[in-house]
């Protein structure tokens, strides 16, 4: 995410646990109450929990101010209650908290908890689900609307200029228009990336705006008049071919197909689009429709959830097993040879990451250079990208860029003496658990009080921070 966090959005991948009427793992089927699987970093309205796919038990349902669903941009965090409402906190230079000001929230006392107000998303409106990306959030509403405050680089808040909004008094509620995306438009899931964001639509379509590449409509919409609504073109999947989940990573798309293939789109830099090239997609027409390739996994592999990264991509298959291509580095395949950016490097010949013997994951996330799983004890992996402790390891040290890294070397994610993970979600350079016990716990960079902790010492980047001595975040 953020860096396409991301949402996951989505992209952003956000997770949602027991809420009614949503979860970050369904599928476009599961909009009008059918099973299935799929979600990414990006949040989707739907009926099945988050962290229920690939094995696992539905977690219980989630009370009014329990937490169920997180999501994470570059240095920011917000979370979705059970009773719709929405808090965030964090870095809010660009209005990305939608409280109308720039004032950071979680590195000073006595600005969590009671003292954290709540998004005001309009007169009566709640919130199902909710994105993340570099400096912004979105919220699909219960009306199955969307808004999107925060940095408005290149439009990306589908607003038709590039004003920033949440940052000013008048800018949030009612002041704040819900995104255009065309006549009787609902709005299904919605990821956010760097400078774009993408909805599925509950037709199956995908409508996104902001940066072109990354949008895969070879023309930027979102920043000026007249660019959104019945003039903003579906993105081309294939003839025939439609949506049923999204996800979106720094300056990339990924949406799962009805006919279980996945297609990728945006900038390709360490062959993070997993088509055996460095050529991006999206930046034309041509490059688009049937003329994109789907990923290669091997058959007859199908894939449950993406979470791209901002250089990598990560997904989870019907196997339980974890694949991830693009900068070598952030891979955890115990070397830095990049994969997915030449011939032969994807399909079979892509090796599944190493979690363990036995080991299953349930649900990914992708931050800045490093994903994590949630496997299926509801302990948690993380490897890549380590500088500020994000890992959660006690350490710098990046895992999985060296041999002898992975399985049972890794070690899981210290959360406290008897606790487990309902949800996890990797922001820009921290990142976040639900625990069983509904409580949030996050580690990494705190510069901003992204850890939500009411100070700015990092977690997790020095032994003796994590696990019993790591504090809950106080939300209410």
């Amino acid at each position: 995410m953020m860096n396409g966090n991301l949402a996951r959005v989505i992209a952003t991948s956000s997770l949602l646990l027991g809420l009614a009427a949503c979860g970050a793992r369904s599928t476009l089927a599961d909009l009008d109450g059918s099973s299935g699987a799929g979600g990414s970093a990006a949040a989707s309205s739907g009926s099945v929990s988050a962290s229920s796919g690939a094995g696992g038990d539905a977690p219980p349902p989630v009370g009014p101010l329990e937490p169920a669903q997180l999501a994470l941009g570059h240095n920011h965090g917000c979370a979705l209650f059970g009773n719709g409402t929405v808090k965030c906190w964090g870095k809010n230079d660009r209005g990305q908290l939608g409280l109308e000001d720039t004032l950071d929230r979680g590195a000073a006392p006595g600005t969590m908890g009671a003292a954290l107000p709540t998004v005001d998303l309009g007169q009566g409106r709640t919130a199902v689900a909710i994105a993340a990306g570099s400096h912004s959030t979105c919220a699909i509403l219960d009306t199955d609307e969307l808004k999107c405050w925060g940095a408005n680089f290149q439009g990306k808040l589908g607003q038709g200029d590039t004003t920033n909004r949440g940052d000013k008094s008048g800018t949030m509620g009612d002041a704040l228009a819900v995104v255009d995306l065309g006549a009787g438009a609902r709005v299904g899931a919605v990821a956010v990336g760097n400078y774009h964001a993408c909805a599925l639509l509950q037709d199956g379509s995908v409508r996104c705006w902001g940066d072109a590449t990354a949008s895969g409509v070879s023309a930027s919409h979102g920043a000026e008049p007249g660019t959104m609504g019945d003039a903003l073109p579906a993105v081309r999947l294939g003839a025939g071919k439609t949506a049923r989940e999204i996800a979106a990573g720094f300056n990339t798309s990924c949406a799962l197909l009805d006919d279980q293939s996945t297609k990728c789109w945006g900038v390709n830099s360490s062959g993070n689009l997993g088509l055996g090239d460095l050529e991006p997609r999206g930046d034309s027409p041509e490059t688009m429709g049937d003329a994109l390739p789907a990923i290669d996994f091997g058959a007859p592999r199908v894939v449950i959830q993406m979470a791209p990264s901002s250089s990598s991509s990560c997904a989870l298959l019907d196997d339980a097993s974890v694949r991830c291509w693009g900068n070598g580095v952030d891979l955890g395949l115990g070397g830095e040879e990049n994969r997915g950016d030449k011939p032969g490097t994807m399909g079979v010949n892509l090796p599944a990451v190493d979690l363990g013997p036995g080991r299953a994951a349930l649900s990914l996330s992708a931050g800045a250079r490093r994903a994590c799983a949630l496997l299926e004890d509801r302990q948690i992996k993380c490897w890549g990208y380590n500088p500020e402790g994000q890992l959660g390891q006690g350490d710098t040290n990046n895992r999985g860029d060296e041999p002898g890294e992975m399985g049972d070397a890794l070690a899981t994610v210290d959360l406290g003496t008897g606790r487990s993970a309902l949800a996890v979600e990797a922001g820009g350079f921290f990142t976040c658990a639900i625990l069983d016990t509904r409580e949030v716990k996050c580690w990494g960079l705190n510069t901003s009080g992204e850890l939500g902790l009411g100070d700015t010492s990092a977690r997790g980047a020095e032994p003796g921070t994590m696990g019993d001595n790591l504090p809950v975040v106080v939300l209410w």
